[in-house]
């Protein structure tokens, strides 16, 4: 069966809202795709300030907040819609909202966007709140989109997707596990805000640093890193722990970036080895996503953590490379309209897997 859907992501590195018009296509239990148009549509400076500052709000201003960015990726959605001529195309929008807090040890995920604003808005059926049912289980509620690789990317053994927060999946003998490795973008991005840039293009700051080991061992040392998966982190993980950390120590912005760009590569391939601690793989292929994949130097030292384990680096196109998760909320969405399950037990430790989301109808009866 044929599904035309727009998958919408926005992500913990406020790069903006991601949004995929996608063709799925199910038969004998197999799944193929087609990423038919995509756009990334960048926050404006207040929106940006509204949700930096979203933790920080009333309970009453948190959901006014949640209510106005329903409406406003409704209207982008409908924008979208008119640029790249979908009009009676689109059966589905699956949106992930964008997380605010993540606490799942008591029982609790939020991620700003109200599902039903965005259905009154575009008249097309949503699905939003994917994680909620996860965590109440007892779940870690992400990371999110490993069924969606399972199902759309069988050819590899490993994904790391490079956000705002890095997280790794693994197939492997024992079934499938992901778990968030650390902070990534967000705090590389805030790094180099602190220059006036947006992002450290191509890792070019960064390269030209030198690792400062006193805080490349502060981090390391950190406690998340000790714990067992499956694990998850928080968005404050990043902007609380790790950035303060960093902005400790006085040395230059060059050399921060370095030092955390190799912390993100080093945790990277302390992750790998965790879960292939069994021995059971070799020559294995990960695929790399994210806005991170575009960073030349952090994937160059991803590469040397992995290369002791046999693990090849395979950066996609750069449409997979941009809009991998919305096309996964695509199918996510795709699935709890079926009623199939949208998580999986072993990535997230809940006490079953679940079939996730709200469903929200947005077309008259």
């Amino acid at each position: 069966m044929l599904y035309r859907v727009i998958g919408v992501m926005s992500g913990s590195s406020l790069d903006g809202l991601d949004l995929a018009f996608v063709e799925l296509e199910e038969s004998g239990g197999k799944w193929v795709f087609e990423i038919k148009a995509a756009q990334c549509m960048p926050y404006s400076h207040e929106w940006l300030s509204c949700l930096q500052g979203a933790a920080q709000l009333t309970a009453y201003d948190y959901l006014l907040l949640d209510t106005a960015l329903g409406k406003y990726i409704g209207e982008k959605v409908n924008d979208f819609i008119e640029q790249f001529g979908l009009h009676h195309q689109v059966q589905l929008i699956a949106s992930h909202g964008h997380t605010v807090f993540h606490a799942p040890y008591m029982g609790m995920t939020a991620q700003l966007g109200d599902g039903a604003a965005i259905a009154a808005a575009t008249e097309i059926n949503v699905v939003s709140d994917l994680r909620a049912l996860d965590v109440a289980l007892g779940g870690q509620g992400a990371p999110i989109v490993p069924l969606g690789e399972k199902l759309l990317l069988p050819q590899y053994d490993f994904f790391l997707n490079l956000g705002g927060i890095a997280n790794l999946s693994h197939k492997g003998k024992n079934g499938y596990i992901a778990f968030d490795v650390c902070a990534a973008n967000r705090v590389l991005n805030m790094l180099a805000a602190t220059e006036g840039r947006m992002y450290d293009e191509d890792g070019d700051m960064a390269a030209a640093g030198h690792i400062h080991t006193p805080l490349l061992t502060q981090l390391n040392a950190l406690e998340y890193y000790a714990q067992e998966y499956p694990k998850s982190l928080a968005n404050s993980f990043g902007t609380a722990t790790v950035y303060p950390l960093i902005q400790s120590f006085d040395i230059s912005t060059a050399d921060k970036l370095c030092t955390y760009t190799n912390h993100i590569a080093m945790q990277t391939g302390y992750a790998a080895q965790n879960v292939m601690r069994g021995g059971e793989m070799t020559d294995s292929k990960i695929m790399v996503t994210g806005g991170g994949a575009h960073n030349k130097y952090l994937v160059g030292r991803i590469k040397n953590a992995l290369q002791p384990l046999q693990i090849e680096v395979v950066v996609p196109e750069a449409m997979l490379i941009n809009y991998k998760e919305s096309l996964i909320m695509a199918l996510l969405g795709v699935l709890r309209w079926r009623e199939e399950n949208t998580v999986l037990q072993s990535v997230t430790g809940a006490t079953r897997s679940s079939i996730g989301g709200a469903v929200w109808i947005g077309q008259e009866a």
